[in-house]
């Protein structure tokens, strides 16, 4: 336990942070599996609105990771990483 007080405050500061890293970090997996499922329902049923629904999921999950590597919340290519792997998976939905 800590002693003195700047250690009390820096595990709290500590623990602000890794629940704000964590909402982000959550989020980025939720929006890459939206845009994993409209993919999915694209291939099903190929329409102009299933491929809006994709183009759009993947500019949000896109910006959420700009802005988690912005914050250090994700190391930069971490970021890049997952931005290729769901492009690839758009790429190739919207190729067929």
């Amino acid at each position: 336990m800590a002693n003195t007080k700047s250690a009390k405050k820096r595990i709290l500061v500590a623990e602000r942070n890794r629940q704000s890293n964590r909402t982000y970090k959550s989020t980025v997996k939720t929006l890459i599996k939206k845009t994993i499922i409209s993919c999915e329902n694209y291939k099903k049923d190929p329409n102009t609105d299933n491929e809006k629904l994709v183009k759009e999921s993947l500019n949000q999950a896109y910006s959420l990771i700009d802005k988690a590597v912005k914050k250090n919340v994700l190391h930069k290519n971490n970021g890049a990483n997952k931005k290729s792997r769901i492009n690839n998976l758009v790429k190739i939905t919207l190729k067929d």
